[in-house]
C-alpha cells in the first residue's frame, strides 16, 4: 500500500463542495471514482480542508492510499484522463510516508478571495469572482482587516452550521490589495471556521464602500454574535490556494 500526496485544482461551480454529499456531486467523489477506475480499489481521498459549494481550488492538497503498484507520474496521468471532462485536475502526485496525513499533518491553510470592482457585468469571470459595482477603498479595507488578525472569538464570522468545537481561532494574515479593477483578499491561518473567510470579506467590502467603519468591524467581532454580521460574501470569488506542512 502506497500513500500518494495530490495537488488538486478544481472549479467548484458544478459541485456541492469538496466533501462527498448525499444530495449532489462533490470534488472528493469525482476523484474517488477516478481512483477506482484506475486501480479497481475502493478508497477514500482525504483533503487538507473542506470547501463550500461553488468555492474553487488552486492547490488543494489531498492524499489517497493505493495498493496497485504504480508510479506517481503514471497515477497522475491516469487520474487526469479519467477525470475528463470534469473541471478537476491533479497538478502533482508524489509518494509520502504512511503516517503523513493531508488534514492532520497540515500546519496552515491559505485562501484568496477575488473581487472585480467595476460597473460592467462579468463575462469571462462569471462564477469565479464577486463583482462589486460601487468603488472600493482597498487601503481602508486592508487597514480594517488588521483588526481581525490574531487570536479571537470569531463567532460573528462563523456559519450557524459550523461543526468546529470552538469559535476561537488564530488568524495569521489578512491582507487586501488592488490590482487594476481587481481587489484581492488573502487570508492565512492554521485552520478556519465554516464561512469565516467569506464572512470577513463581506464585512470588509462594507468598509471599502464606506458603509462600515473600522470601528463597526471591531464591534461586530466583539459582539460574538452571528446576527452582528454585516454581509456574507458569495462563494464565487473564494479559492483554496495552498496548505503548508
Amino acid at each position: 500500500m502506497t500513500r500518494f500526496r495530490l495537488a488538486v485544482e478544481f472549479d467548484g461551480g458544478p459541485y456541492m463542495g469538496w466533501q462527498r454529499q448525499a444530495h449532489g456531486p462533490s470534488v472528493q467523489q469525482a476523484i474517488e471514482v477516478a481512483v477506482h477506475a484506475v486501480t479497481g480499489e475502493e478508497t477514500a481521498v482525504h483533503a487538507a480542508g473542506r470547501t463550500d459549494a461553488g468555492v474553487h481550488g488552486l492547490g488543494m492538497v489531498a492524499h489517497v492510499d493505493v495498493a496497485k503498484d504504480i508510479a506517481p507520474f503514471r497515477l497522475m496521468e491516469a487520474l487526469n484522463a479519467k477525470l475528463k471532462p470534469q473541471p478537476v485536475a491533479i497538478l502533482a502526485c508524489e509518494a509520502v510516508a504512511d503516517d503523513w496525513h493531508a488534514r492532520f499533518s497540515c500546519l496552515g491553510r491559505s485562501y484568496l478571495y477575488r473581487i472585480v470592482n467595476r460597473r460592467a457585468p462579468l463575462a469571462l469571470e462569471r462564477g469565479r469572482a464577486w463583482r462589486i459595482a460601487r468603488p472600493l477603498d482597498a487601503a481602508a479595507m486592508h487597514a480594517a482587516a488588521q483588526i481581525l488578525v490574531g487570536r479571537h472569538d470569531f463567532t460573528t464570522f462563523r456559519s450557524a452550521h459550523c461543526q468546529a468545537e470552538s469559535p476561537v481561532k488564530s488568524l495569521d494574515r489578512l491582507s487586501v490589495r488592488r490590482e487594476g479593477d481587481h481587489v484581492l483578499v488573502e487570508a492565512g491561518a492554521r485552520s478556519f471556521l465554516h464561512h469565516q473567510v467569506r464572512s470577513m470579506v463581506g464585512c470588509l467590502a462594507l468598509v471599502g464602500q464606506g458603509q462600515w467603519s473600522a470601528a463597526d468591524l471591531s464591534a461586530a467581532l466583539e459582539a460574538r454574535d452571528r446576527a452582528a454580521l454585516g454581509l456574507n460574501a458569495p462563494p464565487d470569488g473564494l479559492y483554496f490556494v495552498d496548505a503548508t506542512y
